[in-house]
C-alpha cells in the first residue's frame, strides 16, 4: 500500500510504505502499549502489504517499542489488580490479545494461588456489601456466577463463597450449595 500525502498546494504525493507503515504502529503505542500481534492486526486493516508490516514490526521490536514480555506482564498486573481476573481470565485475555503461548505463561507465573483466593475473597466481600436484601440462595449464585466469569475455579469459587455468606451470619443450608451439575459442558 502506498498512501498519498498532500502538500501544500493540494497535489498528492507518495508517501513510502514504510513510513505509513511505521506512522500506523506509532499511533498505536501513543495510545496504550500493544502486542505484536494487535499491531500486525491493525496493519493488516490498513492495508500494509506482509513484508513491509514484517520489516517495521521488526525494526520497532528490535528498538524495544515492541516487547510482548513486558506487554504480556502488564496486562497480567493490570488485569489481575484492576478487573480481579482469575489465571483462567488472564490466559483468555492474553490470548485475545495474541500474546503467544510461552509468553503468556511466563507472565501468569507471577500469580500464585494464595493470591488468586485472596483476590477472589476481596471481590466477594466487596459485592457481598451491596446484596444485603436479596435471598441467601441468590447471593450465593449470583457471586459464584461472578467469580466464574472472571476465571475462577468452581471449587474455589463455591468455598469462598460458602465462607463469606457464613461469616456475614447467612447460615448454609445443604440444599443451598449449587449441586455438582454446574460444571456440565463447561469444560
Amino acid at each position: 500500500m502506498v498512501a498519498p500525502a498532500r502538500t501544500g498546494q493540494g497535489a498528492e504525493v507518495e508517501r513510502d510504505p514504510l513510513a505509513v507503515a511505521r506512522e500506523i504502529c506509532l499511533r498505536q503505542l501513543a495510545v496504550r502499549a500493544r502486542s505484536r500481534a494487535e499491531l500486525t492486526a491493525a496493519l493488516r486493516r490498513r492495508g500494509v502489504a506482509d513484508d513491509v508490516a514484517e520489516a517495521v514490526l521488526d525494526r520497532l521490536t528490535a528498538v524495544g517499542l515492541i516487547d510482548d514480555d513486558a506487554f504480556a506482564a502488564a496486562v497480567v498486573s493490570s488485569a489481575y489488580e484492576n478487573r480481579g481476573l482469575a489465571r483462567r481470565g488472564l490466559a483468555v485475555e492474553l490470548r485475545r490479545r495474541g500474546v503467544d503461548d510461552d509468553v503468556a505463561t511466563a507472565a501468569l507465573a507471577s500469580v500464585d494461588g494464595a493470591a488468586e483466593e485472596t483476590a477472589a475473597r476481596d471481590l466477594v466481600e466487596r459485592r457481598l456489601r451491596g446484596m444485603g436484601g436479596l435471598e441467601r440462595q441468590v447471593r450465593l449464585r449470583r457471586l459464584v456466577a461472578m467469580l466464574g466469569r472472571k476465571g475462577y475455579p468452581t471449587d474455589l469459587a463455591v468455598r469462598v463463597v460458602t465462607e463469606a455468606l457464613e461469616a456475614a451470619g447467612d447460615g448454609a443450608a445443604d440444599d443451598d450449595l449449587p449441586s455438582d451439575d454446574l460444571d456440565d459442558g463447561l469444560d
